[in-house]
């Protein structure tokens, strides 16, 4: 049986992934934020693992393009 996780689980993998991809890249929240047509506060906020901030679908996928990422790598653990 697989184990039943919390939400909060998913969006920590994803914000985690996220920063790793963005310094890989060597990319400012800004820049990355630029990139995803997103506010460079929305970054911050997704990033941040003190923040319970939540992000669709469609945004997770603009910051993928802009890391040029498939958007499955955002929930490797």
């Amino acid at each position: 049986m697989i184990e039943k996780k919390p939400d909060g689980y998913y969006y920590d993998i994803a914000r985690a992934n996220i920063r790793k991809y963005r310094k890989e890249k060597k990319y400012t929240q800004h820049r990355l934020a630029e990139e995803a047509n997103v506010n460079s506060d929305y970054i911050c906020e997704i990033e941040s693992q003190k923040k319970n901030k939540s992000f669709s679908i469609a945004v997770l996928g603009r910051i993928a393009d802009a890391l040029e990422v498939d958007i499955r790598n955002f929930f490797d653990e």
